[in-house]
C-alpha cells in the first residue's frame, strides 16, 4: 500500500514534519513514527494506513505503487529499487 520511503518523501514534498502529517491523518505522532521506521512496506491497521494515504492525497500527494503510471501529471517521486554499492 506504501512505503516508509514513500512517506518520508511526500512529507519533504510537502514540507511537513511528521507531527503535522500525524495531524492531517488524525493519528498519533508515536504511530507515523512507528509507521516510517518500517523497512519497505509499512504495516499496520488498515484503518491508520488510509488515514495516512487519504491526508497526503488530500494534500496534493500522489502515491505511485511498482509499475504503476502517473496519470494526473503534476511532478513526482518515484524510487528505484536499490542497489547494492558498488565496489572498486
Amino acid at each position: 500500500m506504501i512505503t516508509s520511503f514513500q512517506m518520508k518523501a511526500a512529507r519533504a514534498l510537502l514540507g511537513i514534519d511528521q507531527r503535522t502529517l500525524a495531524d492531517l491523518a488524525g493519528l498519533s505522532l508515536p504511530t507515523i513514527q512507528r509507521m516510517e521506521a518500517s523497512v519497505g512496506t509499512v504495516r499496520g491497521v488498515v484503518e491508520s494506513l488510509t488515514k495516512v494515504v487519504d491526508a497526503l492525497s488530500q494534500a496534493g500527494v500522489e502515491l505511485i505503487g511498482d509499475h504503476a503510471r502517473s496519470e494526473d501529471g503534476g511532478r513526482g517521486v518515484r524510487l528505484k529499487e536499490p542497489r547494492p554499492p558498488r565496489r572498486n
